[in-house]
């Protein structure tokens, strides 16, 4: 699968659990809202700095969001 969608999928299934809206999700990570919606679904190849900043809020590493441990 395409690191993209995982990385998507991961974000989506997290941010959900959470209860988050993408827009609360966004305002925690420091990035936009359309930005957080074009990620889960993969129509962007996010840097790793701001996959750093989608795992933070999560309270993981950016490895472990890219797994979805």
């Amino acid at each position: 699968m395409d690191i993209r969608i995982r990385l998507g999928q991961n974000v989506r299934a997290l941010r959900e659990a959470r209860g988050w809206s993408q827009e609360d999700y966004a305002d925690r990570a420091g990035i936009h809202r359309t930005y957080v919606s074009d990620i889960e679904r993969g129509r962007r190849n996010p840097t790793i700095t701001v996959v750093e900043k989608l795992a933070a809020p999560l309270g993981m590493s950016a490895g472990a969001l890219l797994d979805g441990d």
